[in-house]
């Protein structure tokens, strides 16, 4: 009877025809519509290790100077190690606390595997012994250790790459001190971009991985540019004075 009555209301609501060839039973409970299947999310895949993360495994793995330098050796992931003629490690006396680091090597020191051999090196010995140090009272390197092609700068990728092999020799050498010459040096130790006229000629704290407290740095004018610059040798006297107070009082 209540289906009869319902349909009286339609038809005098003026329906007089159906829109379906089968009638709908709306009495019934509506079934709910099938799940779509949720497709699986892809794999997370890891992280591309670049160079720059290579470099940085393969320095940690070395626990030695010498480790290090064989590692250096092997190195395969900076273009600079395929296209200069030896690799430039160090001098010195690496006992002696105080490091000197350079920013990359030139054509003399290309071809003799040592650092700061050409005119520049011969303006830093003058200068190291106009306050009374030779190179057996200290250590040099580079920040790179491989003579860019021509001369030409390091890019920043080079020089990120070749960052963790400098700082995994310094905490291998334990130093005292550190001086930095020149502006790449500098800014890649202090990580500060201000110009090297702005930086040099005052001691700065730099932490240094793996070793237990900062250490003083003094940045200095690369003898490079002393030898295009002469007028600037009055700055740099006046900044070896404060390395030799430094090296004094140690």
């Amino acid at each position: 009877m209540d289906m009869l009555a319902a349909l009286r209301l339609q038809i005098a609501w003026g329906a007089d025809e159906a829109l379906d060839d089968t009638p709908i039973d709306r009495t019934r409970a509506i079934a709910a519509p099938p799940m779509r299947a949720i497709p699986p999310a892809p794999p997370v895949q890891p992280p591309r290790i670049g160079p720059v993360g290579r470099a940085q495994a393969v320095a940690d793995g070395a626990h030695t100077r010498e480790a290090l330098r064989r590692a250096l050796e092997m190195f395969a992931d900076c273009p600079l190690a395929t296209t200069a003629t030896k690799l430039v490690f160090s001098d010195g006396n690496p006992e002696s606390g105080l490091v000197l680091v350079g920013e990359a090597p030139g054509a003399e020191e290309d071809l003799a595997g040592l650092p700061f051999v050409g005119a520049s090196g011969q303006l830093l010995d003058r200068m190291l012994a106009s306050i009374g140090l030779t190179r057996a009272d200290l250590l040099i390197t580079n920040l790179i250790p491989w003579r860019p092609p021509g001369n030409r700068p390091p890019t920043d990728t080079e020089v990120q790459t070749c960052l963790p092999f400098l700082l995994r020799h310094l905490t291998l050498l334990r130093p005292r001190m550190i001086v930095s010459l020149g502006a790449l040096s500098t800014r890649a130790l202090t990580g500060r971009t201000d110009a090297i006229r702005r930086l040099r000629g005052r001691w700065h704290q730099v932490a240094i991985p793996g070793l237990p407290e900062p250490v003083p740095l003094l940045p200095m004018w690369h003898p490079a540019y002393l030898l295009r610059t002469p007028g600037a040798k009055k700055e740099a006297w006046t900044d070896l004075i404060a390395l030799k107070r430094r090296v004094d009082d140690n």
